[in-house]
């Protein structure tokens, strides 16, 4: 903080004056060093901040911040944020309160207009792709262990049939659910993997009926990139294994779960939130890995078999050295197109943009 001080002092002398002043300054200084003003740090959240699942991890990365910077920061959050209207006005009264900083953990929150308004303060937007002066973008490559999430899907499954609830139709999904699918392929040949589509990140009735059609239409597991965990009390209702996402949720179907792609949004937050203290914090672009820790699976639940995890395991391995990329071709579409050639890789801006469903999954792209 950089703070001036004026000291007007009336019918002193000057050797009077200056010891007053050496030891306000002191005094300052060691006032200074009690009642420093914290950095003020937002979080605004597109579900609710328990929710099982997108919105519960990255509150748990908050408290990340919280303990180890202390006293240093000030943090909170907002829930059940809209993007559009709701989302200027929750920046505006942030703003007003005095947050420096923001984290808007969706897509589609931050917008030139926005970024504009409020040019000191630092947004920070999750899984989009617009950049600004003030403006960075984060996430990482959750298709990874998303691919790793649906071998365990597919190892359970005994006749091939899994369904999987998805919120939109939009490339970060649907490259999920083409994750979720070849791995699922990798240890069940010729698995189907059966879509419904929600239209929204967190609506558990949604998700229930969704969940409770597939099994209906023969899904003996299911999978999920949505943000609460009712597909996966439908999944341990009907006594049927279950992957997640987002976060380890086993506790909401302990006899279902699998395992789940989750991130790890912590270390990042904090190195950004230390960077804006400090004054070096730059716009940019991060893309998380298993490597740096970001993505993961989270822990097996009962149904995982020994000869499973070690596959898994070595996928994994796989992955971290480079020989594994699930977006390697040949990959074909669900009209047998080739959409990604032998020998080629999906780049970061073709994974933004993914717009088809892979050979074996059931359901539209559009939605």
């Amino acid at each position: 903080m950089n703070r001036s001080r004026k000291l007007a002092v009336a019918g002193l002398t000057l050797a009077t004056v200056a010891v007053a002043a050496t030891a306000l300054i002191a005094a300052s200084v060691g006032s200074a060093k009690r009642t420093a003003t914290p950095y003020k740090v937002a979080w605004i959240l597109v579900g609710p901040h328990n929710d099982g699942g997108w919105s519960q991890a990255h509150v748990d990365g908050m408290n990340y911040v919280k303990k180890e910077l202390g006293s240093k920061v000030s943090v909170t959050y907002k829930e059940n944020i809209a993007v559009g209207a709701q989302f200027s006005q929750t920046v505006a009264s942030l703003v007003a309160q005095g947050y420096k900083m923001i984290f808007a953990t969706s897509y589609g929150y931050v917008t030139p207009a926005i970024a504009a308004k409020y040019p000191d303060v630092l947004f920070e937007q999750a899984t989009g792709t617009y950049l600004a002066k003030n403006v960075a973008e984060y996430f990482g490559a959750a298709e990874d262990t998303v691919y790793l999430s649906g071998m365990a899907a597919g190892a359970a499954s005994k006749t091939g049939n899994i369904g999987y609830v998805v919120a939109y139709a939009i490339p970060e999904v649907i490259r999920h659910a083409d994750a979720f699918a070849l791995g699922a392929q990798a240890t069940h040949p010729g698995a189907q993997i059966h879509l419904v589509w929600t239209n929204n990140w967190y609506a558990p009735p949604t998700e229930k009926k969704a969940a409770e059609s597939l099994v209906s239409n023969g899904a003996d597991v299911l999978g999920q990139n949505v943000d609460s965990p009712a597909t996966g009390q439908v999944a341990e209702a009907d006594g049927i294994p279950w992957v997640g996402y987002d976060s380890d949720s086993s506790n909401f179907a302990p006899k279902s779960w699998l395992t789940a792609s989750v991130y790890n949004w912590g270390p990042y937050y904090l190195k950004r939130v230390k960077e804006a203290i400090a004054g070096t914090w730059k716009s940019g672009f991060y893309y998380g890995t298993i490597n740096d820790g970001f993505t993961k699976l989270a822990p097996y639940g009962p149904g995982v078999s020994a000869a499973t995890k070690a596959l898994i395991a070595t996928k994994e391995k796989a992955i971290e050295n480079g020989t594994l990329d699930p977006f390697a071709g040949p990959i074909t579409d669900q009209a047998g197109k080739v959409v990604v050639a032998a020998g080629k890789k999906l780049t970061i801006d073709q994974l933004y943009s993914v717009g088809w469903l892979v050979k074996g999954v059931i359901g539209s792209p559009k939605g």
